[in-house]
């Protein structure tokens, strides 16, 4: 039978497809049962009260209450006349439409009259006694109305199984935006941070070798191959991030930066001509590959920016303080003039956000002796 009903796609069924030929179909069926059961002395009444109970059922999907309460008149009409006529299963049709497309409350209305009409019939048409033929009538309309409420109920539930679909698909999309925006920020901070350090580097070890070259030729020479080293690993960085986003999967990857790392990030910035100091205290937890990733960034930004503004004869300071279960960092410069970080930087909200992830939160400002302050507390 899901056939000829509404599919679950959302497709509607053969019924559905040809509801007016059905209907049609419908309507000569009744109408051919009244003519064939019509009482012989009665043929011309019996016709027009046949086709009085049929022809409404052309118009039962559109009006299927007012059909019931037409077909209903008729039917009164009928009883009066005193005329037994087939074509009275027309009051099925039309209640079992009001109980596939009605709310209850016209359902009970039209069954309450179907079932006043089956008392009166009874009372003038019953032979013998009247129980069994209420009963056998009462079963007929009784059948009809729960024919027609399963199939109103079958189609809520397919149109809730339908719209609960479409819901799960629109949160599905959602989700991909969000974390393909998600993804897109954290290749952002990545991007910065990478390319943000190693020019600053390049940049002040390029201005270094320049002031070099006509006095000490040899250190401007060792200068430049310091610059060519940083560029080719800022390239061998950003080829190793921008490889995840291959969708063939040849790109080799390479583990993430961590705190072992941060030696040879402090001495790419001290042969970038700022002096930097590592101080660590406290007993070393373990970190996540994420949160070393985040210590490892915020130094790197620190450190970037102190090269960028901090001006000539800065010293920089990175301190590591290990204490319960996380992680104390800070990073300060004697820079006279401060490493001024606007707050609506790539930089600053980068460092917050990556700090977030792991319950801290970015500290930067001026010192009151001069210089700069960068400073968090990860939790492990």
């Amino acid at each position: 039978m899901s056939k000829y009903l509404s599919h679950p796609t959302g497709r509607p069924g053969w019924l559905d497809r040809h509801a007016t030929a059905v209907d049609v179909m419908v309507a000569l069926t009744v109408l051919a049962i009244g003519a064939v059961g019509r009482a012989p002395h009665s043929d011309g009444a019996a016709l027009v009260f046949s086709a009085g109970l049929a022809l409404p059922l052309l118009f039962r999907r559109r009006w299927p209450f007012g059909v019931f309460l037409v077909i209903a008149a008729v039917a009164f009409g009928q009883w009066l006349s005193d005329l037994r006529l087939l074509a009275d299963v027309a009051l099925l049709v039309a209640l079992y439409t009001v109980a596939a497309n009605q709310p209850r409350r016209r359902l009970g209305l039209a069954a309450a009259l179907l079932g006043l009409g089956i008392l009166l019939a009874a009372d003038q048409w019953s032979v013998g006694a009247a129980g069994p033929f209420i009963v056998f009538l009462g079963g007929l309309a009784t059948a009809a109305a729960v024919l027609g409420v399963n199939v109103q109920t079958r189609r809520a539930y397919l149109a809730s199984v339908e719209e609960r679909a479409a819901q799960l698909e629109r949160e599905r999309d959602q989700q991909g935006q969000l974390a393909a925006a998600a993804e897109r920020a954290r290749i952002a901070r990545e991007m910065h941070d990478i390319v943000a350090h190693n020019l600053s580097v390049m940049v002040a070890l390029a201005d270094g070798a320049g002031f070099m070259a006509p006095s000490d030729p040899a250190r401007s020479a060792g200068a430049m191959e310091q610059v060519s080293k940083t560029g080719r690993h800022a390239l061998a960085e950003m080829r190793r991030l921008l490889g995840v986003l291959r969708a063939d999967g040849e790109a080799g990857l390479a583990p993430q930066p961590g705190l072992a790392d941060l030696d040879q990030l402090l001495e790419q910035v001290r042969a970038a001509g700022l002096p930097v100091t590592l101080e660590t205290s406290g007993t070393p937890v373990a970190l996540g590959s994420g949160a070393e990733l985040t210590v490892y960034r915020l130094v790197q930004e620190a450190l970037t920016n102190t090269l960028k503004h901090a001006g000539p004869g800065a010293e920089a300071t990175v301190r590591l303080r290990y204490e319960g279960d996380g992680i104390d960092v800070e990073v300060t410069d004697d820079g006279r003039n401060p490493a001024h970080v606007s707050a609506g930087g790539q930089g600053l909200s980068g460092m917050r956000e990556r700090a977030a992830v792991y319950g801290g939160d970015v500290e930067a400002g001026p010192r009151a002796t001069g210089g700069w302050r960068v400073h968090t507390r990860l939790a492990s």
